[in-house]
């Protein structure tokens, strides 16, 4: 739902739509989003309009970033270790093939 949003406010209907759900399943999705500060909803008439608020959003992308950063390092190190210990296990020499 968050990825159609991004696109452009939608109904709650065409938030469902490709989920296959009942208009009050994806109401209840919807208040989810909004209750976590996700998306915003305006009410004209008898159409529920959604549209995202990406400032959450932002705030979690740039936390999580740090972690990104984190396990990034972390992995080249391990990814180096191994290479090393693999070439250490077995070493080229000349002469072997005898």
């Amino acid at each position: 739902m968050l990825r159609e949003l991004a696109d452009g406010e939608r109904t709650v209907g065409e938030l469902a739509r490709p989920f296959e759900m009942s208009l009050a399943a994806a109401s209840k999705h919807i208040k989810a989003l909004e209750n976590a500060g996700l998306i915003r909803r305006e009410v004209r008439g008898r159409t529920h309009l959604c549209r995202l608020d990406p400032g959450p959003l932002a705030s979690a992308h740039e936390w999580l970033s740090v972690y990104e950063r984190f396990w990034t390092e972390r992995l080249d190190v391990l990814e180096r270790l191994l290479r090393e210990d693999d070439a250490r296990k077995s070493p080229k020499t000349q002469g072997d093939d005898v």
